[in-house]
């Protein structure tokens, strides 16, 4: 049989394999979603031990199909506003160890790319350092006496990651059609932007980029080193860096003896990233313990920048102007800068919001910090975003997934590592970014003036427009009465929601006359007639739960008021 008949049939056999797994997931989240499923009644604690067992399930299978499923769980990871917090966090793990592939095929891709080039390798080692999903790494000597790595990118990958991608593209048309799951999610063009980013990520020439301009970043500073890109040597499928040996950040003991104090390497390593994120607005976007190793002299030195952010000039601005309500404890001023972000949606009712923000900021910045304070403010802000009208940029989620990455690798280093007290000297500036000079209290206060005085300005406009509008009875009043708004629609729902059992219940006694009457054949009728109203129930149950979980934030909030 010619080759091309039989790679269609392979390419079959994997879209069909993913749809399978597909299908099976979606069986089980709707079993999940039925109470009846849960022997002895549903509680929260049951639906959140299921809920991970599926995600570790997800999890296994994309590290099963490789290649872009592992790159799109790890994309997936920094969308807490369309996975719940238990998923995110199992996605967050994700991390591709795949068998290498054998290194003749490895030595063959090197000549296919660099052709005459290899000339310039007189000896590279066999064993590779590393594999991955993408790419392997094998250490090789130059002519030049240059100790180098090269990154070779597996064979056949582009076709592979272009099949799953397509495969990608139809999962998220259904999953934009269903009522529930497509409801406030753009699905197509999160898979769309997946399918930018991992297209991006199979040039490596982009990653030679990224490297370079890390390198550039810290060239100064020798307590950070990244390798140097070789670039006759590096092409779409080959890359080529400065062979740069260190020891695990998270070997504690290694660290140790090689006489290198542990709290200096987390202070330097959480110091580098606020200076990526401050200073340079250009970040590591996967910092996690694989990445990141410790020179025999202490430096901290960085690997692998196939996934980097950026964080343009008014985002950073944006940011500190979020710093700066957050310093002052002003929920109500980092809801709006939020609002002001696109972060929140502005049509909805910011009480709920404010009065979480209000909980998590007394939290957060009350001494004595808390030694997870990330951790804990990540997993408040993800049960937030999740099923409600938020969008996160992914710059930030991975921002604040790198942060709780080294806030960790930091206590694993030293236990009284405090990510809280390195981080101030770096929001100063980041608070004072967006004003004329370095006096912040100056500068807040004459926003605010020229605020008010813009305003007062625009009154008399206003009120003359309003005056027309009142002559020419086109004035309209819009009342909002938020939170009352929402509980008399939980109202509703608990009305509608008595109806459906009543109707429940009169179905099952008619069920039961006629099963004890002459013409038991006839008690498939209620029982048929059951199924719709059942189903409407669960459904209007399932709305009581999610509101209830916005209706508990006033409790909280009030609580915590209390408290103080």
């Amino acid at each position: 049989m010619p080759a091309g008949p039989i790679q269609r049939l392979r390419n079959l056999g994997r879209a069909l394999r993913i749809w399978r797994a597909v299908l099976l997931l979606v069986v089980w989240l709707w079993w999940d979603s039925r109470a009846f499923s849960y022997p002895g009644g549903v509680t929260e604690a049951r639906k959140a031990q299921r809920q991970r067992r599926r995600a570790r399930w997800l999890t296994g299978q994309l590290l099963g199909f490789g290649s872009a499923f592992i790159k799109l769980g790890q994309l997936l990871s920094a969308r807490p506003d369309v996975l719940p917090a238990s998923w995110v966090e199992e996605l967050s793990r994700l991390q591709d160890s795949v068998p290498a592939f054998p290194f003749d095929t490895a030595q063959s891709l090197l000549e296919q790319e660099l052709g005459s080039r290899c000339a310039e390798i007189v000896d590279i080692e066999p064993d590779p350092l590393g594999a991955a999903s993408l790419a392997q790494v094998h250490r090789a000597s130059l002519r030049s006496g240059r100790q180098v790595v090269f990154k070779i990118q597996r064979p056949g990958l582009e076709r592979l990651f272009r099949l799953d991608l397509e495969v990608m593209q139809q999962v998220a048309v259904v999953l934009q059609r269903h009522p529930r799951w497509g409801a406030g999610r753009d699905w197509v063009s999160i898979a769309q932007e997946c399918r930018r980013v991992l297209l991006r990520e199979l040039d490596f020439r982009l990653e030679a980029e990224h490297a370079a301009r890390f390198r550039q970043q810290f060239l100064d500073d020798p307590g950070i080193r990244i390798p140097a890109v070789v670039w006759e040597l590096t092409t779409r499928r080959v890359l080529c860096l400065d062979y740069v040996p260190g020891i695990k950040i998270t070997d504690r003991q290694a660290i140790l003896e090689a006489g290198i104090d542990p709290a200096a390497v987390a202070e330097k390593g959480a110091a580098s990233y606020l200076q990526q994120l401050v200073r340079f607005g250009f970040f590591h976007a996967d910092p996690h313990p694989g990445n990141l190793a410790v020179a025999r002299d202490g430096a901290l030195i960085y690997y692998d920048f196939g996934m980097v952010g950026s964080l343009s000039q008014r985002l950073r601005s944006r940011l500190g102007r979020m710093v700066t309500a957050a310093a002052a404890r002003d929920a109500a001023g980092l809801v709006r800068e939020l609002q002001a972000a696109g972060v929140i949606a502005t049509d909805i009712d910011p009480g709920p919001v404010r009065r979480l923000v209000r909980v998590m900021l007394t939290e957060a910045l009350t001494p004595p910090f808390s030694a997870n304070v990330l951790e804990k403010l990540s997993g408040d802000l993800y049960d937030l975003v999740y099923g409600q009208p938020f969008r996160l940029p992914p710059e930030l989620i991975f921002v604040m997934r790198a942060l709780s990455t080294f806030e960790g690798v930091g206590r694993s280093l030293d236990p009284g590592f405090s990510l809280m007290a390195i981080a101030k000297p770096y929001l100063l500036p980041l608070m004072t970014s967006s004003g004329a000079g370095g006096n912040d209290l100056l500068n807040e206060l004459s926003r605010q003036a020229a605020e008010v005085g813009s305003r007062a300005l625009g009154i008399p406009r206003r009120l003359d427009e309003s005056l027309s509008r009142i002559e020419q009875g086109d004035l309209q009043v819009q009342i909002r009465a938020g939170e009352t708004d929402r509980l008399l629609r939980r109202l509703a729902l608990a009305q509608q929601t008595a109806g459906q059992s009543f109707l429940l219940g009169g179905l099952a006694v008619a069920a039961a006359l006629l099963a004890a009457s002459s013409r038991p054949v006839l008690t498939a009728v209620p029982l048929v007639l059951a199924v719709p109203v059942g189903l409407g129930w669960l459904r209007l149950q399932s709305r009581l739960r999610r509101d209830g979980r916005i209706d508990q934030l006033p409790v909280q909030a009030q609580g915590a008021a209390a408290g103080r």
